[in-house]
């Protein structure tokens, strides 16, 4: 049986839920990391979207974007891939991409709309890395023929603004650990000018000092600020694609001298790798409670030796959404 049925929900599909946004009303708006469709869920149901779209014309691409973080400034959304080669090492432009919509309306009544994108992020990291003696090693761990999921690899899953910020943005990696060695810090990179990226113009992106964060040897899966300042970071490991690897909640204040406390060890023993928080309660609240979301992609949920993002049909795939009290 799975723990915590009581409290879990299934968003079906999709299977590959990888980043979630609140659209307000008790739906949310989640990224999937197989396909460039965004989709609506009711948060408090099991069921299929109520709304979808897919931008990947007006974006010029072709293939998937590998969807793996969002965050949300009043009514824009910014969404990421993951930056990072696919699978087997192969360098894929469209992973490359960042992307803005623009929400009207909310709940059920949600809409949204393209507003800008920006590609050159994953060469501005690099060159950045480059020009500080390769600290962090984005040149080799992107190199073509490299894996991203590799402890000292490149490969983006978490993306949130700072404290008190609506311009710079914390990218957060799965992917190279500081040192990148077992038990190796997780690494943040800030980009100052991040809001202004999207506008169609030439720039490039800035950096500040990078934040290198003891999360008991795991790196970011998710991050998500609330209004009040306070984070949760999903913290697994850089190699996990489903359940076999520890994955934990921290809560953190978003300065580089703060060191995050674990809040719960999360459950392993069911399918699905957790990747996403859409929405952080106020984490001093007795009995706050938090909504995570598992990625379900490499899962065999019906026993019969079918991932799930290879089934069939897509209302068979689902991910899977689970409230947890966080006091």
């Amino acid at each position: 049986a799975v723990r915590d049925s009581a409290a879990s929900r299934y968003l079906t599909g999709s299977s590959d839920a990888s980043a979630a946004v609140d659209a307000g009303g008790g739906y949310i708006l989640v990224g999937d990391d197989e396909s460039n469709t965004l989709r609506l869920y009711d948060r408090n149901n099991s069921g299929a979207p109520v709304h979808t779209w897919d931008f990947s014309s007006a974006l010029g691409v072709s293939k998937e974007i590998d969807i793996e973080a969002a965050t949300r400034v009043g009514d824009t959304v910014y969404w990421t891939g993951s930056l990072g080669n696919n699978k087997d090492g192969a360098v894929k432009p469209d992973r490359h991409t960042l992307f803005t919509t623009k929400v009207t309306g909310s709940g059920a009544d949600t809409q949204l709309s393209l507003t800008g994108s920006y590609h050159g992020l994953r060469d501005d990291l690099i060159a950045w890395d480059t020009a500080h003696g390769n600290r962090y090693g984005f040149a080799a761990g992107a190199a073509d023929g490299q894996a991203p999921k590799q402890i000292d690899g490149f490969n983006v899953e978490g993306l949130e603004f700072a404290p008190g910020s609506t311009t710079t943005a914390y990218i957060g990696f799965r992917a190279p650990l500081t040192p990148a060695v077992t038990g190796g810090r997780a690494l943040l990179v800030p980009v100052t000018n991040f809001s202004s990226l999207f506008g169609g113009s030439a720039v490039h992106a800035t950096f500040g000092d990078p934040v290198e964060l003891d999360l008991g040897g795991l790196s970011i899966r998710d991050l998500r600020r609330n209004d009040l300042g306070q984070y949760l970071i999903v913290a697994g490991s850089w190699a996990a694609e489903d359940n076999s690897a520890p994955y934990a909640l921290y809560r953190w204040d978003g300065r580089a001298a703060s060191k995050p406390v674990k809040l719960l060890d999360l459950p392993t023993g069911d399918a699905g790798a957790w990747e996403a928080v859409p929405e952080v309660p106020d984490l001093d609240a007795p009995g706050a409670r938090a909504q995570l979301i598992t990625d379900n992609g490499s899962a065999d949920l019906y026993a019969d030796g079918t991932a799930a993002k290879d089934l069939t049909h897509p209302e068979w795939k689902k991910s899977r959404s689970t409230w947890f009290t966080l006091g």
